[in-house]
């Protein structure tokens, strides 16, 4: 018979995996270490062995659940039924939102998912599709003329692009933040998205 859970058994595996994504994002996946990993957790290595099987189990529990973050983001943000300009700015804020408190689970997701096996990696590639078509429905019901263009999925990339890798140049206490850009980003893509024609045929 399985021993039962502690009260805190959830609370302490997420830290646990939000210790082992700043070491992952810090040191670099294939570098890291279950001793480090320990140390950053604030635990025992036998303890980090009561939560997780191994190093690669912590990957995929990061990279898993950070998309399924992003995934309830959407369901919530479609549950309030807003029209659609406003929907696809509340996502790009809420989106902006959540990477500036997981800048080490986004690049984790960005780096070392190819680290997976090939089952666990299409089980969050398979995620990251969800999230941009989600994203490329929204600028389907904003301009669907684009959609027999095959255009919507290309616009939801580039919208990604602009912030996506936000972590790789933003940097704190300065200037800006994830969420005094995020306006931002959403009036550059609005403003560019009104002049979008079809490109030639080629």
């Amino acid at each position: 018979m399985a021993r039962p859970r502690s009260a805190g058994f959830d609370e302490q595996r997420d830290q646990i995996l939000a210790a082992a994504a700043r070491v992952f994002a810090l040191r670099g996946y294939t570098a890291a270490t279950m001793q480090q990993v320990a140390a950053a957790s604030g635990v025992s290595k036998a303890t980090l062995y009561h939560y997780v099987r191994d190093k690669h189990e912590l990957l995929a529990q990061i990279t898993r659940g950070h998309v399924a973050r992003l995934e309830a983001l959407q369901a919530e943000v479609a549950a309030l039924d807003l029209p659609a300009a406003e929907h696809l700015r509340l996502l790009i804020q809420r989106f902006m939102h959540v990477y500036a408190r997981a800048e080490h689970e986004h690049r984790v997701l960005t780096e070392d998912v190819k680290f997976l096996a090939d089952a666990e990696r299409g089980q969050v590639v398979a995620a990251q599709r969800r999230v941009v078509a989600s994203f490329a429905a929204s600028v389907s019901a904003l301009r669907p003329d684009l959609a027999p263009l095959q255009l919507t999925t290309p616009l939801a990339m580039l919208l990604f692009g602009m912030i996506n890798w936000t972590f790789t140049w933003m940097k704190a206490g300065g200037a800006l933040d994830h969420d005094s850009l995020a306006p931002v980003v959403a009036d550059l893509f609005f403003g560019g998205l009104a002049g979008v024609k079809a490109p030639p045929a080629r």
